[in-house]
């Protein structure tokens, strides 16, 4: 996984272009199910519309002296993303104002980005914006916008049930190793492994520029997801050795949801579960309004909560290790085991069904109230929404491993339940 990380590392990505096939292409390699797929720039995507693909020639601020400063050829965070070409000259007052740096950083380069507006800017380190000295500045970036594609990649692995497990990354920022390729290679690892398994439940895996690409995938699959869709991670900002921790989905009670947490309370070290609140990746759009897919986002460093996040500090070795991201695959690696061992029972009887028809029902002399083991059977079959496992239903009614596995036998026979 950290040999793949440095190949992505260097790499321009953005919402489409050059870098982003690159990327695919690499974490592609021996997948033979990944499949690249794209959206069309100008497509109209519920409130949105696909943009057009950005390019970058070459990008630098020329001081007084001649030296170039927030050259983006050797760091590509020195410019905004989707800036436009520009070739003025500026005095310290008005350079300034269209340098982004961080004060409370001031080592740092900070990431930004202007997807759907005509502007420009550069990004620099707060100390080196400070010493900037009086006089003339040139700054000058050609860039080039393409009606082209949106690429991303898909993967679709086949289990004994239809019923699909969601896992989606995102592929749209460079140069940072946490926030943006950590993600990628442990959901690639994660593909790899599950390859390599007997599966009961189908698993979807999704490569996509954040937002507008969940947007788009959403809009387009959006009646397969709600049929098909029973559980699903985000998976990001996977790859430090700080913690580890989840963001719930909006419903914060879905079987997605409380497997996390089960695992998340399992693991040793610092953890943490947030709450709706505190979003900002794309289980934003999995669990938007109409949408409501049971999608939550598992993490070690949540984004936004670490001091390098979108900087150029976030880096391999001071913030995304080998460790790290072995860390981050077992995490959600055992979420997956977790999930792969839950079943989900449904009833297929509308109502309450007629026990004595299935020759379960059986009367004493004079009495026709239920045994305890028939208050067990209506009791367990009224839970049986297609949200809640087995398990969790068998703990709901209060009975034991041994009752749980007779009851679930006999009423699986009888055909008055069905799994997902």
């Amino acid at each position: 996984m950290l040999k793949i990380c440095k190949k992505l590392f260097p790499l321009n990505r953005s919402l489409g272009g050059v870098a982003n096939i690159l990327t695919l292409n690499i974490l592609k390699k021996n997948i033979e199910s990944f499949k690249i797929k794209k959206f069309n720039s100008g497509e109209i995507v519920y409130d949105w519309k696909v943009p057009k693909v950005w390019e970058v020639e070459d990008a630098y601020i020329e001081t007084p002296d001649k030296k170039k400063i927030c050259d983006f050829k050797k760091n590509n965070l020195h410019l905004m993303a989707y800036s436009i070409s520009t070739n003025k000259v500026l005095d310290l007052k008005e350079i300034k104002k269209k340098i982004f740096s961080i004060k409370k950083n001031p080592n740092a380069i900070p990431y930004k980005t202007n997807y759907y507006k005509k502007d420009w800017a550069f990004c620099l380190e707060d100390r080196i914006k400070k010493k900037l000295k009086v006089g003339n500045y040139r700054a000058y970036i050609k860039t080039i916008f393409i009606k082209s594609f949106l690429p991303y990649g898909e993967i679709f692995i086949k289990g004994k049930s239809k019923k699909e497990v969601l896992l989606s990354t995102y592929i749209c920022h460079p140069s940072m190793a946490n926030n943006e390729i950590s993600g990628m290679v442990v959901t690639r690892e994660i593909t790899k492994w599950l390859q390599q398994k007997n599966r009961y439940y189908s698993y979807r895996i999704l490569f996509l520029p954040e937002t507008i690409g969940s947007i788009s995938y959403i809009k387009k699959n959006l009646k397969k997801m709600k049929k098909n869709i029973f559980a699903g991670y985000q998976i990001t900002c996977i790859g430090d050795e700080r913690q580890f921790s989840v963001m719930p989905s909006k419903q914060r009670n879905s079987i997605s949801d409380r497997i996390a947490i089960k695992v998340l309370k399992t693991l040793k070290g610092k953890k943490r579960i947030y709450n709706w609140l505190e979003r900002g990746s794309d289980e934003r759009q999995y669990c938007s309004p109409l949408i409501n897919l049971p999608i939550c986002s598992l993490m070690r460093s949540k984004y936004w909560d670490y001091k390098e996040y979108h900087t150029s500090l976030d880096v391999i070795g001071n913030v995304v290790t080998a460790k790290g991201l072995k860390g981050g695959f077992e995490f959600v690696k055992k979420v997956i085991k977790e999930i792969e061992s839950v079943r989900i029972p449904i009833a297929t009887k509308p109502c309450e069904p007629f026990l004595q028809k299935y020759n379960i029902w059986k009367n004493k002399k004079n009495s026709y109230h239920p045994t305890n083991n028939v208050h067990n059977i209506l009791n367990f079959i009224s839970y049986c929404d297609g949200d809640k496992s087995v398990d969790e239903i068998a703990k709901i009614i209060k009975i034991d491993r041994k009752k749980k596995n007779k009851l679930l036998e006999l009423i699986y026979k009888k055909k008055l339940i069905k799994f997902l």
